[in-house]
């Protein structure tokens, strides 16, 4: 009999910047999206607010500043990954429009808990699952359909590259 799945829920506030058919994503370099594209964004800090922790993360992630302009949706993914005790995730995202990105792209400080490499634009047209997140994957459903599905979306397998 095999045992029940136990499962980390991982909680963040993430940015959408399309501008010229390419949108603003992060190269992770840890986690289940190590070595995929992206969006800028993340966990939030004790006492922290959704658009304040969406600010930081992104000036943190990319060196930009950028306007929220609005809250377009919240969605979650689940599949399997060992972490800790843990054997899948459970990812759950609030997603806000940004626009008005201004600064430099700058590579990220490197601390405990940094999972970005930088920052660029990618083409809309060349988000693929093998390259992307399951976030920015999302995203070309969102852009397609205006809307997120509203069931979780399961994954039987992912591979960490």
């Amino acid at each position: 009999m095999s045992k029940a799945p136990k499962y980390h829920r991982a909680f963040g506030v993430y940015g959408i910047c399309i501008e010229n058919n390419s949108i603003l994503v992060i190269d992770k370099i840890k986690g289940p999206y190590k070595n995929r594209y992206d969006l800028p964004g993340g966990s939030l800090e004790d006492g922290e607010s959704l658009l304040s922790g969406l600010h930081r993360e992104i000036e943190e992630e990319t060196g930009l500043k950028v306007k929220i302009v609005k809250q377009i949706g919240t969605i979650d993914f689940q599949f399997p990954s060992k972490f800790k005790e843990y054997t899948h995730v459970h990812h759950i995202a609030v997603l806000y429009g940004v626009e008005n990105c201004e600064g430099e792209f700058e590579v990220p400080e490197q601390f405990e808990g940094q999972d970005s490499l930088g920052a660029s634009w990618i083409l809309i047209e060349s988000i693929t699952e093998d390259n992307s997140s399951s976030r920015v994957c999302s995203v070309l459903e969102w852009l397609k359909e205006s809307k997120f599905c509203l069931e979780v979306k399961a994954y039987k397998s992912w591979i960490i590259k």
